[in-house]
């Protein structure tokens, strides 16, 4: 869904979100919830934040996104939602995320991931299942 909705603007050969992001790209999370990651630096510690997600949800499929183009021909602003579940609970996560993503050079170099925290948190099980998850490891 991601490679579709940034067009030429990523690099097409990625195999993985991960290979879309620059070796020291960051990834923010403006509305996580009290004692939650906030902003995650560089490829290997993005890696390892996102490795514990497939202990607490399951992504079943993506909605269509919206794309909207901004002047910087480097911003794009997505808009677009996700099915799934807590994989300990359950319980239903269908999130929707607004996503302003900056590109340079075929790599992402910034995500700013706006989602609703109370969403994960319901479909986990709460903060304590989602900081055991997750962690902090280091990052603010």
């Amino acid at each position: 869904m991601l490679k579709a909705a940034l067009g030429p603007l990523v690099d097409q050969e990625a195999s993985s979100f991960l290979d879309m992001m620059a070796p020291d790209g960051v990834m923010e999370f403006p509305y996580a919830p009290p004692g939650g990651v906030t902003r995650v630096e560089g490829q290997e510690a993005l890696a390892a934040y996102l490795s514990g997600f497939d202990n607490i949800l399951t992504i079943e499929r993506m909605t269509e996104p919206t794309v909207h183009r901004t002047d910087n021909p480097e911003v794009v602003i997505l808009e677009f939602g996700c099915i799934g579940q807590g994989v300990k609970t359950g319980r239903p996560y269908n999130q929707r995320y607004i996503s302003v993503i900056t590109v340079r050079g075929g790599k992402i170099i910034r995500y700013v991931d706006y989602w609703n925290p109370l969403i994960a948190l319901e479909a986990i099980g709460g903060l304590d299942a989602l900081t055991a998850a997750l962690g902090t490891g280091g990052r603010s």
